[in-house]
């Protein structure tokens, strides 16, 4: 749960039993369970919300996506390309040839020079 193991939960109970006290305790558990309902609730209504504002071409639009380690997951790191809805996609015939006839680029050796191009710069 959220990363913890059972010291650290364990450590955290003790510590809410020594600032909030045995009688408190039973209180402040159900209002912090009732704020967090309440989050998710309002999370869950502006989710909706915004996909209710979306375009129908947007409509499989995820929040999650905007967070810039799911874009970099889901759009440079993935192995396979994907279409807007995230479903692998064949590769084009024309790129797919490019692809397989590419020549494998030897690195360079330690202290090796790299080649230098004139014109091109």
């Amino acid at each position: 749960m959220f990363g913890l193991g059972w010291m650290e939960i364990g450590a955290l109970i003790v510590i809410a039993l020594l600032v909030f006290g045995p009688d408190k305790l039973p209180q402040v558990a159900s209002q912090a369970g009732e704020t967090l309902r309440n989050l998710r609730r309002m999370a869950n209504n502006a989710r909706e919300d915004l996909r209710a504002g979306l375009p129908p071409e947007l409509s499989n639009f995820d929040p999650a996506d905007l967070n810039p380690r799911t874009f970099v997951r889901k759009h440079l790191l993935d192995d396979v390309e994907k279409d807007w809805n995230g479903r692998p996609r064949e590769l084009e015939p024309a790129t797919a040839a490019y692809v397989a006839e590419a020549e494998p680029v030897d690195p360079l050796g330690y202290g090796e020079i790299p080649p230098y191009d004139s014109e091109a710069t």
